[in-house]
């Protein structure tokens, strides 16, 4: 369930902010209150969902000067001014510089309600409209998705969206099997650098006398065997994107030389005294906590933090089980199609025993348990049902009314992705009146307005 809309009230007299700090309360309204607007600037941001109502006329930063930092943040953000009766004409000149309007001195509680209450209305379309956009970009964006409606996943796809181009280097943190590569490679097809080589080397699989010529290169006889020159992934991905997977396993040595060129951003090839320049974005990943490996000096401090500019945690499948219904069908899909063989849909028990599995592959084992699905037909429907459900009772296994709001969910959400959001649609497939179907989209928190674009993958 959705908080109620959160209201900052600007005002430097007391009895003023505490007399309609009441008022919109009473109107259903979380509400702050502040005595200057410096105190607002910093708590203001793209995505927060609230409106601001301001004085015009305070000491230090009044209202106008508050409006047009505040529109600097966020051109759309709702800014009502209260005003005094001297300054109407200056209020109507603030709404052509972006205010959403302006009450005027004195003013009756119902006509402060009824602005904040239209003002809330927008921002939320607004914010709606923003997401939907993102959505939309994405799904026709090429290169690999990011499947999931859990809010982890939600975060991590948005989270995406916000620096794929910025260029900043990432760390991406995850378990073995959650998909650190799929983020690093949505990183680089949501980003400009899309048309350019993503090169992806895993530190672990390299043997250690190998790796610093794999990743920097090497001149004609810089040691013996080197009959030739050869490119290093830094150059190869040049103007792209590097993904160095298993990070935690780079030997100390490649370490220093690794910090040095994200530092400099240049190059220089074993043997040879030519600095490269690069253009490039890093993505490195790991399964370990690079932090507590430095302070074990395992790994280098320096280097942990000069990587820690941003980081993506990825959560385990067990952490979002709501999901597995979802990725599963997914999954046999992209396998039937693979192996040209139709699979039967997973009976109800099945996905039970999907959703009780603790799953210590994460994606991957769901991944690999699909394909086996489509290759194997039946005789792997009963082996799935029987072989995950002895899982049941060991670490990570949930409860049966769990497991049964997790299926429950996961049918609601297929339905409504199927019929677009659309209520009669969906109460009539799955056989429920619609009272019933709008008290479990309530539980589970499941709105309407989400489904309107059919299925969802990411």
């Amino acid at each position: 369930m959705k908080s109620n809309p959160t209201i900052y009230f600007i005002d430097d007299e007391k009895h003023i902010r505490i007399a309609n700090q009441q008022t919109l309360e009473l109107a259903g309204f979380d509400v702050q209150c502040f005595n200057s607007a410096e105190k607002v600037l910093p708590l203001l941001s793209l995505d927060w969902p609230g409106v601001v109502v301001c004085d015009i006329k305070m000491p230090g930063m009044d209202g106008l000067t508050f409006l047009s930092k505040a529109m600097e943040v966020d051109r759309d953000l709702p800014v009502i001014l209260v005003t005094g009766h001297g300054d109407i004409s200056m209020a109507v000149n603030a709404i052509r510089d972006g205010a959403y309007d302006f009450i005027g001195k004195p003013f009756a509680a119902e006509k402060l309600i009824e602005t904040v209450r239209r003002a809330v209305d927008k921002r939320a379309l607004t914010l709606e409209n923003r997401n939907l956009k993102i959505e939309l970009e994405a799904q026709s964006a090429p290169g690999p998705r990011i499947i999931g409606r859990t809010p982890a996943i939600q975060r991590l796809r948005a989270t995406i969206a916000q620096i794929a181009d910025t260029g900043a280097d990432v760390l991406v943190f995850g378990e073995t099997g959650t998909g650190k590569e799929l983020v690093a490679r949505s990183l680089h097809e949501h980003s400009r650098r899309r048309d350019r080589n993503f090169v992806a080397v895993n530190c672990g699989a390299v043997p250690e006398n190998l790796i610093e010529s794999e990743l920097f290169g090497h001149e004609a006889g810089a040691f013996t065997g080197a009959q030739e020159r050869r490119i290093g992934k830094f150059e190869h991905a040049n103007g792209g994107t590097l993904f160095l997977d298993e990070i935690e396993s780079m030997p100390m040595p490649v370490q220093i030389r690794l910090l040095r060129v994200l530092q400099e951003r240049m190059v220089e090839r074993l043997g040879s005294n030519e600095l490269i320049p690069l253009d490039l974005r890093v993505v490195a990943a790991t399964k370990a906590d690079l932090k507590e490996a430095a302070e074990r000096a395992e790994f280098r401090e320096d280097l942990y933090y000069r990587l820690n500019v941003v980081t993506l945690e990825i959560p385990p499948l067990r952490d979002r089980r709501e999901d597995i219904p979802l990725l599963f069908h997914h999954f046999l899909l992209v396998s039937s199609a693979r192996y040209q063989k139709e699979a039967p849909a997973p009976s109800s028990e099945q996905i039970h025993a999907l959703l009780a599995h603790p799953w210590p592959g994460n994606v991957r084992e769901l991944r690999n348990a699909a394909e086996r699905y489509v290759l194997l037909g039946e005789s792997y429907g009963y082996e799935l049902e029987q072989v995950l459900r002895g899982s049941e009772d060991g670490e990570g296994s949930i409860t049966l009314p769990q497991q049964v709001d997790c299926f429950e969910k996961s049918v609601i959400e297929q339905a409504l992705s199927t019929h677009n959001g659309n209520i009669k649609e969906t109460m009539e497939a799955l056989g429920v009146p619609r009272k019933t179907l709008y008290d479990k989209m309530c539980k589970f928190g499941l709105d309407k307005k989400n489904y309107k674009f059919g299925q969802k993958e990411l």
